[in-house]
């Protein structure tokens, strides 16, 4: 088991504002939001990045997309949202649980990053 902070608001060890859960995820608000929306929607199994991802969990991975979807129908931003994934450090991921950041509520510029 993980002992990360994705994996502590998971057991409930660490508050957050939970938005959508199920059995295989967990979506809460950011806490450093950079936009009017940003959720993080993560896996109860503990995948340190995408990178890391088994064929055993192309249906998890899937899962997650759909959830993204939901809770976007959920929010009323289904027409304009963005979903990220940082691998690894130097993508500037910080907690080394795999997340996705649905952001929207504002405009985006293209290329990203």
């Amino acid at each position: 088991m993980s002992d990360t902070l994705f994996q502590k608001i998971i057991d409930r060890e660490i508050p957050a504002e939970i938005v959508y859960e199920d059995e295989l995820s967990l979506a809460f608000k950011d806490i450093n939001p950079v936009a009017p929306n940003h959720i993080l929607i993560i896996p109860k199994k503990h995948i340190a990045k995408i990178a890391d991802a088994k064929l055993e969990d192309k249906a998890l991975l899937g899962h997650l997309m759909y959830v993204a979807g939901e809770i976007a129908r959920k929010l009323g931003i289904e027409d304009a949202f963005r979903l990220v994934v940082n691998n690894g450090a130097d993508a500037q991921q910080t907690v080394f649980h795999l997340h996705i950041h649905l952001i929207a509520g504002r405009p985006f510029n293209w290329p990203p990053g």
